[in-house]
């Protein structure tokens, strides 16, 4: 599944291709993704310019005059600027047609996405409400996680992972940030100190941010808005890496089910 970095590198990719642009038309093929596609889309879009292109958690939110696009890639989503004139391929199930002849095109072979058209403010939106803050703002730090894990006997993996702590922090970055803090995936979020979840917030913060300077991580099914695939797998630590000989030379790293994910962890140095 697309991930944060996936998700931010497809917003500044569709970004500067959108922004200013008016609707002249929006083609709903398939209207029943993981949620049935927002009726008034076709509807009340054209016409409209889209003012800009925002991400929240994993949703895209694009501004236009009335409301707002949200979009959701979900595991197999793919969402790319082409000509107008461009070819129907399979799965592509939603078109956004601009005045100036491009489109904004989401294609989705597994129809996990979801594609809503929100009149009031998108923080209000159910999906969007409970979400905890976003991992690259002023709003996350240590001090959040401390302050949020008092009395959790979760595995400190899955507390991450959880979208009401802090959005974004999937399974792959979760795994590398663990690592990079040394700080064992199974040990209950209630019982880190302060110090080392303020350098878990700032493993979480550098882990992204890497992820996103170089397209995201590609596995499976993503691929960028340009075609392109990213290549943060290239400097993985901990993930996918089962067998290997950990990066700081401790022995093999280990692989185990939490939370009913694969996590990759070095028992030596995460403790």
């Amino acid at each position: 599944m697309p991930e944060l970095p996936e998700v931010e590198t497809t917003r500044a990719g569709v970004a500067p291709h959108v922004a200013g642009q008016r609707v002249r038309t929006v083609i709903v093929r398939q209207p029943q993704l993981r949620w049935p596609v927002s009726e008034a889309l076709a509807r009340d879009l054209p016409g409209q310019t889209i003012h800009g292109v925002q991400r929240r958690a994993k949703y895209l939110l694009f501004a236009a005059d009335t409301g707002h696009v949200c979009l959701h890639l979900g595991m197999s989503g793919r969402l790319r600027v082409v000509p107008a004139d461009t070819p129907v391929d399979k799965h592509d199930h939603v078109d956004i047609v601009l005045e100036n002849d491009a489109m904004l095109r989401f294609n989705d072979a597994r129809r996990f996405g979801s594609l809503f058209w929100l009149t009031g403010k998108p923080e209000a939106f159910p999906l969007l409400a409970r979400l905890g803050p976003e991992p690259l703002s002023d709003d996350f730090d240590g001090a959040w996680l401390k302050a949020r894990s008092a009395g959790r006997r979760t595995a400190v993996k899955a507390f991450i992972m959880d979208a009401a702590v802090v959005v974004g922090v999937g399974n792959i970055y979760a795994c590398e940030a663990l690592h990079a803090a040394g700080i064992h995936p199974r040990r209950a979020a209630g019982r880190i100190s302060a110090a080392r979840y303020a350098a878990l917030a700032a493993a979480i913060r550098r882990v992204l941010g890497e992820a996103i300077a170089v397209g995201g991580t590609t596995l499976r099914d993503y691929i960028g808005v340009n075609g392109d695939t990213g290549y943060f797998q290239l400097s993985l630590a901990a993930y996918g890496r089962e067998g290997q000989p950990c990066p700081r030379g401790c022995g093999p790293i280990r692989r185990e089910v939490i939370g009913q994910r694969s996590t990759f962890f070095c028992p030596v140095c995460q403790t």
